[in-house]
């Protein structure tokens, strides 16, 4: 009886661990060369509702990013949300960036029931040793975007990620 008891309650605890997310760092180990940063941005309309824009992966390794830290700095906090400021050291080597514009709102039911917008894709680029970037965009009904911009100059590296006209996010990908 105690051996099943011990067994349950492994197995609900590697399923509870295995649910929360892990993210790697954008500089991989070992790694000794020049970097960059990389920075995610947002453009904040109110209280409870903005659009963030982020840095997904690098090099198809997830991270953490400012919609995921945004999240969870506000459960709980009911329609009021301060959006969270990410940045990371990335390496001056050529790397593919995954990249999403989002809309979020402070609580899950606020974006059932409005409008949400969305667009991802990854950048191809090469950052300079020491230089800032910025993953900036833009969402609206009929024009979305979402690119990496190096700080300074604003020039725009990399592809440009669009979505000519409307990119509202269905019901299920909310």
């Amino acid at each position: 009886m105690k051996t099943a008891f011990r067994a349950g309650l492994i197995l609900a605890s590697a399923l509870a661990l295995s649910a929360c997310a892990t993210y790697t760092t954008a500089v991989p180990e070992g790694y000794r060369g020049p970097t960059a940063l990389l920075k995610d941005s947002s453009d904040v309309y109110s209280m409870s509702k903005a659009d963030i824009f982020y840095a997904l992966s690098v090099n198809e390794a997830e991270i953490d990013n400012a919609l995921f830290t945004t999240r969870r700095a506000n459960e709980g906090r009911g329609s009021i949300m301060a959006v969270q400021k990410v940045q990371r050291p990335i390496p001056a080597q050529p790397l593919k960036i995954g990249v999403s514009a989002r809309t979020t709102y402070a609580a899950p039911i606020m974006a059932m029931a409005n409008t949400v917008y969305g667009v991802k894709g990854v950048v191809s680029f090469t950052p300079e040793a020491g230089k800032v970037y910025v993953v900036r965009g833009k969402l609206t009904e009929a024009y979305s975007a979402v690119w990496i911009e190096e700080e300074a100059s604003k020039t725009i590296v990399g592809e440009k990620i669009e979505a000519q006209g409307s990119a509202k996010l269905g019901i299920f990908e909310k």
